[in-house]
């Protein structure tokens, strides 16, 4: 697997690398130190699975960069990571194609966990996002009592197949009612509706 990181610390790009190499065995990282250069090996690269880039670089910057990505390759997940944690950045780079954000503050296991979901080709929004929203307690009131037993076990782990074991249920059923979750708790994902969730004080 190949990915890029286009930031213009060296440091942040060998720590970035060092974290993504953890990814699976002979994962490929590249680097660039700005756009212009990222967009050259995203040209050169046709088999590239995910580039990850800074919002903030001299040269070419974050977002111009983003959009020229989306426009050159645009199946390419790009992730922004940034040291940023303005909810209006979020936004703006969202709505620029970005499939995911993640903060430099952020942990290990945060990013690599948002790059596996834009592998996957879901989108991976920040808690810092979530939290300028966060669900009430009364907002979760309008989950049904089934609904409730369901994101108890989506937030201990649980699969589909094994939510529906668990409560006697066909698995198209779960995959609905999870569908219904997400939308009652304004998220994307399973990560999100579990802290979603538990940021609104569920405990099912």
């Amino acid at each position: 697997m190949k990915l890029l990181v286009i930031d213009d610390h060296p440091v942040v790009r060998d720590g970035l690398g060092a974290v993504l190499r953890q990814l699976e065995g002979g994962t490929e990282v590249l680097e660039a130190s700005d756009g212009e250069s990222g967009l050259a090996l995203a040209a050169l690269h046709g088999d590239l699975r995910c580039v990850l880039v800074d919002l903030r670089m001299g040269g070419l910057a974050g977002l111009p960069t983003l959009s020229r990505l989306r426009a050159l390759r645009p199946g390419l997940p790009v992730l922004v990571v940034s040291a940023s944690e303005d909810p209006a950045d979020v936004r703006r780079a969202m709505a620029a194609g970005a499939s995911g954000y993640v903060p430099k503050s952020a942990g290990r296991s945060t990013l690599l966990a948002a790059v596996r979901l834009v592998l996957a080709g879901e989108r991976y929004v920040p808690p810092l996002l979530l939290q300028e929203d966060v669900p009430s307690p009364a907002s979760l009131a309008g989950l049904t009592p089934r609904q409730q037993e369901v994101l108890g076990l989506l937030c201990q782990g649980h699969a589909n197949r094994e939510i529906g074991r668990a409560l006697d249920m066909h698995e198209k059923t779960v995959k609905a009612h999870v569908g219904a979750i997400f939308k009652v708790l304004g998220v994307v994902n399973r990560t999100q509706a579990v802290e979603a969730a538990r940021a609104a004080g569920f405990h099912g």
